[in-house]
């Protein structure tokens, strides 16, 4: 298997030049290339790659001289990282999964599964569900009572749809992930330590002992379509409403996103994000790793979060954030600055006092 030159540039709307007919089979970096693969060489950088490799095809920079650099065909495309995408969807030829139900799946005889889905060994699927058309479930996957999944979704190995989650088209979920599973929701009998921190700012709060209760998750979770979750990504159920992740967002590995949170589309959560209860995240905002949001604020469009960014208080649309406390990314550049000047300003009031008081 595999595709021509001439097929990969029409693939990705590129120009290509030279033996359009050579036929690739995949993709490297230029210094490991085989002669059957196509080189990743994008910039002038990897010039010396492709003669350290095998390539007879790559992608090149704009303005690059194939022919010196001793190619027999190159693609040239004019924003190489999008490329990335068309390329790697057209070379991925995805997990093996067999077509129809595996004889080790366990199906609710009231569930609904679509025509062309194919569903593998160990699944179990729960009474009332709904498996969409022409999706593909992977081993050891559970989808619970009353789920719906849309068509065309690739659950992958060890995946868990929680009762009455609703998932839209082309949902693509890494292994390991939970989607559905109880909020994190105690309450004390009296006012708890951690209420009166807050009311009292941690002013005068007496500790006393105390006990927890669980309030029970009735809502569910809603996914709109072309949303993708990471390896291990936990997604809570609503109290009461439902958690709803917004249409075209993708979730990284470890993302955790507690009960009621909204969050909108095409949402961009890197690795380790956590989203504490009752908040609202709007459209197109990114989080870079381990940033958290506290619980019941929102956060608005277009907000950009540096790593380890933390959020405690209502983010208007359109900030760069960074820093814990979140602050605008260019003041806590210069709030930085001035941390590294600290102790030579300590020194140098320091020599002030003593000078003042005669001692120097």
């Amino acid at each position: 298997m595999g595709y021509t030159v001439s097929q990969i540039a029409t693939a990705l709307g590129a120009k290509a030049v030279g033996a359009v007919d050579v036929l690739i089979k995949g993709a490297s970096e230029p210094a490991t290339a085989g002669p059957d693969d196509l080189a990743l060489a994008m910039s002038a950088a990897y010039a010396d790659g492709l003669s350290a490799g095998q390539a007879r095809v790559a992608i090149l920079w704009d303005g690059a001289d194939w022919q010196a650099l001793g190619l027999e065909a190159a693609i040239f495309v004019p924003r190489p990282r999008y490329a990335m995408s068309g390329l790697t969807a057209l070379l991925d030829a995805g997990p093996e999964i067999e077509a129809g139900i595996h004889a080790t799946a366990i199906i609710h005889k009231d569930a609904v599964i679509g025509e062309g889905a194919a569903i593998g060994p160990f699944v179990v699927i729960g009474c009332g569900a709904v498996i969409g058309p022409n999706a593909r479930i992977a081993s050891h996957v559970s989808v619970a009572e009353g789920a719906v999944i849309g068509a065309d979704a690739l659950l992958l190995s060890g995946v868990r749809i929680g009762a009455r989650v609703l998932i839209g088209d082309r949902f693509i979920a890494q292994p390991g992930g939970v989607i559905g599973s109880d909020g994190f929701s105690f309450v004390t009998p009296e006012k708890s330590t951690v209420e009166q921190a807050r009311e009292k700012l941690g002013k005068d709060v007496a500790a006393t002992a105390q006990s927890w209760t669980r309030i029970h998750s009735l809502g569910a979770v809603e996914i709109g379509d072309d949303v993708e979750t990471g390896a291990n990504v936990t997604i809570d159920r609503g109290t009461i409403r439902a958690t709803v992740i917004g249409r075209g967002t993708k979730l990284d590995n470890q993302v955790h996103i507690g009960h009621n949170v909204q969050v909108g589309e095409d949402c961009l959560l890197c690795g380790q994000v956590g989203i504490a209860g009752s908040s609202k995240i709007g459209n197109r905002v990114v989080m870079a790793g381990q940033c958290g949001v506290s619980d019941n604020i929102f956060v608005g469009d277009d907000v950009v979060a540096g790593g380890a960014t933390k959020i405690f208080t209502n983010a208007p649309s359109g900030r760069i954030l960074l820093g814990s406390p979140a602050v605008k990314m260019e003041n806590h550049v210069e709030m930085q600055k001035a941390l590294r000047r600290l102790p030579r300003l300590a020194k140098q009031v320091a020599q002030i006092k003593a000078h003042l008081s005669g001692k120097d």
